[in-house]
């Protein structure tokens, strides 16, 4: 299912890193991320409240873009 929010998320399991680019072009990386997440949001109806239920808040980030 499309995202209103979420244009595209790039996970790396060598270094635990979701990126998640926004529809509105900017880009975060989230750091120490199980794989176990990013599984669950890629299957969840609506990734950005996954995302602002399961993601921000419980891992550090940096701003990329």
């Amino acid at each position: 299912m499309p995202s209103s929010v979420v244009a595209h998320m790039i996970y790396n399991a060598d270094t635990l890193t979701l990126r998640i680019i926004f529809v509105s072009g900017m880009i975060y990386d989230y750091k120490g991320v199980p794989e176990t997440v990013y599984l669950a949001m890629k299957s969840s109806g609506s990734k950005g409240t996954y995302l602002n239920k399961y993601v921000k808040g419980h891992y550090s980030f940096e701003k990329i873009k």
